[in-house]
């Protein structure tokens, strides 16, 4: 994807005429058609006959929708049509205040930044591709004399060839495995390679042929990366036809340790090729998309094909979809997904879309080359778009069979805990401490959906007046730092940061301490439940504490304490990751860290003198001033810093 396209870009500005092209209409908060219909009016009288795109606006400025047109003059007065329009954008029309316009040179571009925005806001109105991690990628890193293989995730900005994308991190594991057995590329780190003196377990195992200590030559290891790039790039063939002819020659030279070294390397290929559970012949390089929807829930079953080798699937369930028709959320949820996966050259999807050229043009130009849109009719592509579909309907049958069992759960919570819904934003509580050190605590949050890992937050205890080991101290300054903040970013809750509930992993003791902190705070909306192992600390028999003091238990088979149990657990472990990690960077910092004007050269060389930084502390003065490089000055410091109560 070129950088131009990207609305952060430096020339984004001009590219797109964004400054010279914004429209900005002030109202009222309600929803209020006639409101909405009269915003969108004043900003028509002023639309040029241009591509662009246009973004809806609620009254505090929060984009409700984007949308790109042809012609922007003739695209945005249908929505002030009101009858023509659906349900729910006759919603989003009564609750828009003001409109934000960018004209582009063409419409293939209006749509590109059609998705990056919409990636960018995640408006309530558009479909929105919800799981948007990015996809894992196989590198072979070429910035050294050795290259080496490795799993790569985010911008790609290292030197070298990306293979992928990968449908999950398992697959790629397992794509890597083998390749180390077939190849023996390292996959080491630059400074792990550059301090060994001998061969690391890898080469044992016949997994690296250890260039990093010369047992094989230059030429030899070139030789294994250019055939794993022909096996990446397809030409498995070739290179197992190679390998069948080494084993071949080693064996008639009677150099059958060689032989077998070989044959362990077509192992491992013919292991990768038999273990693709979904068939990719008579295909090169293709995505493939089937679609499947019931009861307003839709399910997109994607495979990944690259090189004629299959490199797994994944199912995705787009959010805002009701009443959305299926070839227009298929349309929209892959111009989200190619914002950042690099599109193939050839895309494979189950039906006819409203807008197929536009989109292939628009691919071609993230792509640079040329990108073909494709429903298949007969042959190998048909077959795997068959197999595509069916997947689609298994998998959408399985998310609703799951989101109906899900919703009884939490159906049966709001009842136990007495809230006024079904809760959305879950928060749960834990502390992690060893005798009061390193002190953490953390929060997840999970919702319908599951877990929503990228609102997981720590928090370092650092609070002075806190005793080491106080439990009920650390809570509440949890909760201050929390709930202060929340105060702070979202004073009237639309944000949709507040908890429906809050669990804390503890008895009476933390949630009266957690209570008593939000009303102090002058919050006292949030339901706060604490969850304790009772007596005998057996899981199944768990307490839930209530504020008032009222204690509540479940049947010990029931689905919601199970569900309770795996959120308290959570909670649980990532509290106590949080705090190894602290832990671990602790031991590895030293008293001399702490002094002003100490570097790492100054370090090393007290240390090289010293021996240990408790020698370096009980020095004197004139031992100090004996360290090479260290002045008579920085002796009185060092010396003064050790040394400032006596």
């Amino acid at each position: 994807m070129s950088k131009a396209d990207r609305p952060d870009h430096p020339r984004a500005a001009e590219r797109f005429n964004e400054e010279k092209a914004t429209y900005t209409v002030k109202g009222a908060d309600a929803p209020d058609l006639e409101a909405g219909v009269a915003a969108i009016r004043d900003v028509v009288k002023t639309l040029p006959a241009r591509p662009g795109v246009y973004r809806m606006l609620d009254a505090r400025g929060d984009v409700l929708y984007v949308g790109k047109a042809a012609s922007l003059k003739s695209r945005v007065p249908n929505y002030t049509q009101i009858p023509q329009l659906p349900k729910r954008l006759q919603r989003m029309v009564a609750q828009t205040r003001a409109m934000t316009i960018v004209t582009t040179e063409t419409e293939a571009e209006a749509l590109l930044l059609e998705a990056q925005l919409i990636k960018r806001y995640r408006p309530p109105y558009n479909v929105l591709l919800r799981d948007d991690k990015s996809f894992p990628f196989i590198l072979l890193r070429e910035d050294h004399d050795f290259p080496r293989i490795m799993k790569h995730r985010g911008a790609r900005r290292a030197k070298g060839q990306y293979f992928g994308p990968f449908a999950s991190a398992g697959s790629v594991n397992r794509t890597i495995n083998a390749l180390q057995k077939m190849f023996l590329l390292r996959s080491c780190t630059d400074s792990f390679f550059s301090n060994r003196d001998r061969p690391c377990l890898l080469y044992q195992i016949r997994r690296c042929s250890a260039p990093c200590v010369g047992r094989i030559a230059d030429a030899d290891y070139g030789e294994l990366v250019e055939d794993a790039k022909a096996f990446l790039s397809g030409k498995s063939t070739n290179v197992q036809q190679k390998l069948g002819a080494q084993m071949e020659k080693a064996s008639e030279a009677l150099d059958f340790e060689m032989a077998a070294v070989y044959r362990d390397r077509l192992k491992a290929l013919t292991f990768i090729q038999g273990s693709q559970a979904i068939t990719a012949q008579g295909v090169s390089d293709a995505d493939v998309f089937a679609l499947a929807s019931k009861a307003g829930t839709v399910g997109i079953q994607a495979f990944f094909i690259r090189g004629g080798q299959n490199w797994g699937h994944r199912s995705f369930f787009p959010a805002h979809v009701k009443g959305v028709p299926d070839a227009e959320a298929l349309q929209a949820f892959l111009m989200q997904f190619y914002e950042e996966v690099p599109p193939p050259r050839l895309v494979l999807v189950d039906r006819e879309l409203p807008e197929a050229a536009l989109l292939a043009e628009a691919l071609a130009e993230r792509a640079g080359r040329k990108v073909t849109l494709k429903i298949p009719q007969r042959g190998d592509q048909r077959k795997l778009l068959e197999q595509a579909r069916r997947n689609a309907g298994e998998a959408l049958e399985r998310r609703l069979a799951e989101s109906s069992s899900q919703a009884k759960v939490m159906r049966q919570m709001a009842e136990l805990f007495e809230l006024d819904d079904l809760p959305d934003r879950i928060e749960i509580y834990d502390n992690s401490h060893v005798q009061g050190t390193n002190a953490v605590g953390a929060m997840v949050v999970a919702g319908p959906e599951g877990y929503r890992k990228s609102n997981y937050r720590k928090f370092n205890i650092r609070n002075p007046d806190t005793a080491p080991g106080d439990d009920f101290a650390m809570m509440r300054e949890v909760f201050e730092r929390r709930f202060a903040r929340a105060e702070k970013e979202d004073p009237e809750r639309r944000k949709g940061e507040w908890p429906d509930l809050v669990l804390i992993d503890g008895g009476k003791g933390q949630v009266s301490a957690a209570a008593n902190t939000l009303e102090e705070m002058g919050i006292s909306d949030v339901a706060l439940i604490g969850i304790s192992k009772g007596p005998d600390r057996n899981a199944g028999r768990e307490h839930f504490h209530f504020p008032d003091g009222r204690e509540q238990m479940l049947p010990a088979n029931s689905p919601l304490l199970f569900y309770l149990q795996r959120l308290r657990d959570e909670a649980h472990r990532f509290a106590i990751g949080a705090h190894r990690q602290k832990r671990a960077k602790a031991m590895g910092t030293s008293p001399l860290d702490q002094v002003p004007g100490i570097g790492p050269a100054r370090k090393r060389a007290l240390l090289l003198h010293f021996g240990t930084a408790r020698a370096v502390k009980s020095a004197g003065l004139e031992d100090l001033a004996r360290v090479p490089g260290v002045s008579k000055a920085m002796a009185q410091a060092i010396y003064d810093h050790f040394h400032a109560s006596g």
